[in-house]
């Protein structure tokens, strides 16, 4: 491999200048003290490179980087600097080396021919890919003497010519000169616009890019060939870090290296650790006493502190850091935060209105009523005895706090809520679009995966060895076949692992409800119902938190055993398999209580049993409702802290801690290496790399689901879930500004396919919440009493009406309490909670007409809620326009202002040509009159250039 021009890392004035290397001096003998005061004396060279973020000559930016992992012997490294030193012909310096060529690795092969054969071969990679590089127009700089022994560093710049040909190439649409007016309010909304502006003042983030705009530049897509069209007064900054870090991981994406018998981009290299890892750099310091102004530290400052969670969010700023893709996925929070700010209002008014009606309850109050003398069957066998019905007084007055009717206004109203926040969003969405000049944008397909293509050339390399000929190869669904099945079984599987776990927590619960049921102490027996919710929920927690992560890591495997062809491919089937699981684990428990708990445990004397030793469990007198708030409640609030506190915060504290630890270790070694400042490479190489933003994105959709599923359990959840996202907001700022690499910037217009996950948790929120309404709670059973059996039109004698009658004679062998004088007097009859025939009935214990009346109206309940719902929802779709009318104006106006630069373009060429074409003419004229002679070959000259320009 030759060595090219843009390896040295010296500026082209001073490439002839030799300079002695100071290393090579130490290693010959010289004293060391004397090394130091020459490196004491000379200007120091990282404040030139500005710490690391352009090459040593300090003019050239460092757009990317490339680490990787080395190891050499110390008897080896003299004689390879000298071999670089005498083949490259130019300085090496202690920080940063020539990248090697031939040469040097003869001499390195002669000198160690003990090196580790995968080394060398990772070696030999490296160099192959980098000359590749070289020769696809990017000059590269090395550095291997660094603070962290055994990582070397590969420096990355993308020139001028570079970088157009690539936007070119990526259609990336950039600034022009022509500058038009923003069409603008007037009147009325002008002067409310006004007021607003100066209202929300102190609340919008000190930064340039969130001032209000009045003018707009034209944007258009990069071209060569009309560079006169852009404003290139500043070729450095013309193209911002963010899109020079992009150019270059495109074509990082597309060079390959054959020395390993198949094309390897940068994805597969660094997947077989040629490379260890491959990031673009911070712009700066974030903090610190004499840091330079940068987008970072603005970013931290006016973004990425707890101090200013009142603030708007700096979007423009953020997509100018960051990219598109993340910049919209900050946007989305913002606005579905913003849109949580009017359901919270109205669940906290929901829950006032229960509070302040619970001493008006009626069928709470005869709950209550110690003068009532009902008596309950006992809730298991045995062990349990007779109980009064006013024990559960408590429990009655909390159901009716979220079991009433401003419960089902607020399901309306959250599923018009969900409606209306999409709308609102594909609306954000389009002023985005429009303000980061992404209208007209379609992603194009993506390079394949370097795993697609391994498996491709597996394929064609095993027809070749079976002699047949092939054209070009793909994996067909019979190549993916044993992967669809293990995923399949796989999915089938976790699943069934979840209602597994859901059903021991069943077991749990009703085993210890009889253990607990066994006190003595009457308090004891009267907190068995709260201490085994509790405890189970508590356990339904735990269980959750860590599956949710065993799940994500089954769903990311089995997407890898699909070989997806690109990444949006993958990106896609990997958040569908990671959704799915994650949705059945969080929601199950919850499902259980809402749906299933207490509907099939049977009556007394032939009650249902699990294992034939086990009684399903009953709903408390009040209903399930309030066991269903309790376990939403301590499920989505522990969830949110749990993860947030100790995932999101903790583990990264932690491993900053381990690297400091390490880092200090270190220094105590190596005192006066450490004492230099660190290179901003090396910095960033310490932070975490960029994971994506699937488990970003997953935690907000569960959420979203929390807050819209179950809502007419819990009307205090859209509270909660605006408490949590204003520090989620600042907490994922502070992470990826302060603790993450920088990601690589990804255009995208939308959110792709979580918008289309979010409107089908919508649509499944409107039906669960009239399940919720018609089956859990008691809504449905109080009106049907309240319109056909009361007898004054009141609520007064609905409790009789639910409990039907059991001779405690009828009771199986066996299952009779121990002590049936447990109240202090014999129990005859006693009650429990279903619609049945008394005893006293030719049909005893047989299901009631009005069992069969309150079921019909739970159906038409379901039917009319959810079709009603539904209409509305489509309506306000169908009213709000997705995209702004003053949005659409300014479009069609980019347009034709568009095609007037243009035509003006087309005009001032044809006006040149005619100015060619006179002065032509002229010239002719002069001739015939000065050279008769010669006219008639001047002539025929001058008809073909006349000819020439008409043409064009």
């Amino acid at each position: 491999m030759r060595v090219n021009k843009k390896y040295s890392c010296l500026p082209a004035e001073e490439k002839g200048i030799h300079i002695i290397n100071i290393r090579a001096i130490e290693d010959i003998g010289y004293d060391q003290h004397e090394s130091t005061l020459l490196n004491s004396l000379s200007k120091n060279p990282d404040a030139d490179c500005k710490y690391g973020l352009y090459f040593r000559d300090g003019k050239r930016k460092v757009d990317y980087i490339l680490v990787y992992h080395y190891k050499k012997s110390s008897a080896g490294k003299t004689l390879s600097r000298r071999a670089q030193q005498n083949d490259a012909g130019v300085r090496s310096s202690k920080q940063d080396q020539p990248l090697p060529g031939k040469g040097v690795q003869l001499e390195m092969g002669e000198s160690e021919p003990h090196m580790d054969y995968h080394e060398d071969d990772k070696r030999f990679r490296r160099e192959e890919y980098e000359g590749n590089l070289v020769e696809a127009g990017l000059e590269l700089e090395r550095d291997e003497d660094t603070k962290i022994h055994g990582i070397g560093f590969v420096k990355i710049h993308a020139p001028w010519n570079v970088l157009c040909r690539e936007a070119e190439f990526l259609k990336l649409k950039m600034p022009t000169k022509k500058m038009y007016q923003i069409n603008q309010t007037h009147g009325l909304l002008k002067k409310i616009n006004s007021v607003i502006q100066k209202i929300t003042e102190p609340i919008q983030p000190k930064v340039a890019e969130h001032k209000p705009q009045t003018v707009k530049r034209l944007s258009y897509p990069f071209s060569r060939e009309k560079q006169h069209l852009f404003d290139l007064s500043d070729k450095d900054s013309f193209f911002d870090s963010k899109t020079r870090s992009t150019i270059v991981y495109e074509i990082l994406k597309r060079t390959t290296c054959t020395k390993a018998k198949y094309s390897m981009g940068i994805t597969s290299l660094l997947a077989n650790g040629v490379y260890s890892a491959a990031y673009p750099l911070h712009d700066g310091d974030y903090e610190g006493e004499n840091v330079e102004p940068n987008d970072r530290k603005l970013l931290c400052e006016e973004w990425a502190s707890y101090g200013v969670f009142y603030k708007y969010q700096p979007i423009d700023l953020v997509r100018k850091y960051f990219g598109e893709k993340i910049g919209l996925y900050f946007a989305w929070l913002g606005v579905y935060t913003q849109m949580l700010i009017p359901a919270s209002i109205v669940g906290i008014i929901v829950f006032l209105y229960g509070c302040a009606t619970v001493d008006e309850n009626i069928p709470s109050m005869e709950m209550c009523d110690q003068r009532n003398n009902i008596t309950m069957c006992p809730l298991c066998d045995k062990t349990c005895s007779y109980w009064k019905m006013s024990s559960a007084c408590a429990t009655a007055r909390a159901s009716h706090l979220f079991d009433n009717p401003a419960t089902v206004f607020f399901s309306v109203f959250m599923a018009l809520w969900a409606a209306t926040f999409m709308e609102h969003w594909k609306r954000k969405q389009m002023r985005l679009n429009y303000r980061w000049d992404l209208t007209g944008f379609e992603e194009e397909e993506d390079h394949p995966r370097a795993e697609y293509e391994a498996k491709v050339l597996e394929k064609s390399l095993r027809k070749e060895h079976k002699h047949k000929e092939t054209d070009k190869e793909k994996l067909t669904w019979k190549d993916r076949f044993p992967a669809y099945l293990t995923n399949f079984v796989g999915i089938i599987f976790m699943v069934g692992l979840t209602f597994a776990i859901v059903f021991g927590v069943i077991i749990y619960r009703i085993s210890t409800a009889a253990a607990l049921a066994i006190s003595s102490t009457p308090s004891g027996r009267s907190s068995v119902r709260v201490t085994v919710t509790a405890t189970a929920v508590i356990i339904n927690l735990v269980v959750i938190i860590i599956l949710d992560e065993v799940y994500g890591c089954i769903a990311r495997w089995l997407t890898q055993i699909e070989v997806p062809k690109t990444d949006k491919n993958f990106e896609e089937r990997l958040i569908f398999k990671a959704f799915l699981l994650k949705f059945v684990n969080a929601y199950t428990p919850i499902f259980y209580v809402a749906f299933f708990k207490g509907r099939f445990v049977g009556r007394p004397g032939d009650y249902v049993y699990i294992f034939h030793s086990f009684r399903m469990e009953e709903c408390a007198p009040g209903g399930c409702l309030m066991e269903l708030c309790i376990q939403l409640s301590i499920i989505m609030l522990g969830k949110q802290l749990i993860q947030n506190n100790l995932f999101e915060i903790g583990i990264p504290k932690m491993k900053k801690f381990i690297r400091y630890l390490k880092l200090k270790r270190r220094r105590s070694l190596d005192h006066e290496e450490h004492m230099k400042k660190k290179q901003r490479y090396e910095v960033d190489y310490n932070l975490e790399p960029f994971a994506g933003l699937t488990p970003e994105y997953m935690e907000m959709i569960i959420q979203f689901g929390f807050v819209t599923l179950f809502v007419a359990s819990f009307p205090l959840a859209p509270l909660f879930a605006l408490l949590n996202n204003i520090i989620e907001i600042r907490l994922d700022a502070k992470k990826f500004v302060t603790e993450l690499r920088r990601p690589v910037a990804v255009r995208a217009k939308d959110i792709g396919i979580w918008y289309n996950i979010l409107r089908g948790i919508g649509k499944l929120a409107v039906i669960i919440n009239a399940f919720v309404i018609s089956f859990t709670s008691d809504f449905i059973p109080r009106l049907v009493y309240l319109y056909m059996y009361s007898e004054n039109g009141t609520m007064h004698g609905f409790v009789n009406h639910t409990l039907s009658s059991f001779n405690v004679s009828d009771f199986q062998a066996g299952t009779a309490p121990n002590d049936p004088l447990d109240l202090g007097y014999e129990v005859q009859i006693c009650r429990y909670k279903d619609y049945r025939e008394p005893p006293w009935s030719e049909n005893k214990y047989d299901i009631s007409k009005d069992f069969w009346a309150v079921l019909a109206a739970r159906l038409a309940f379901v039917i009319v809620f959810q079709n009603l719902v539904m209409f509305m929802s489509e309506f306000v779709d169908w009213i709000i326009p997705d995209i702004p009318k003053d949005i659409s104006q300014q479009i069609h106006k980019e347009k034709v202002l568009m095609v007037e630069v243009f035509m003006r373009e087309e005009q001032g060429k044809l006006h040149m040509l005619e100015t060619w074409k006179d002065k032509d003419k002229k010239k002719g004229e002069n001739c015939n009159n000065h050279s008769p002679r010669f006219s008639r070959s001047r002539s025929g000259s001058l008809s073909s250039c006349h000819s020439y320009p008409l043409d064009v």
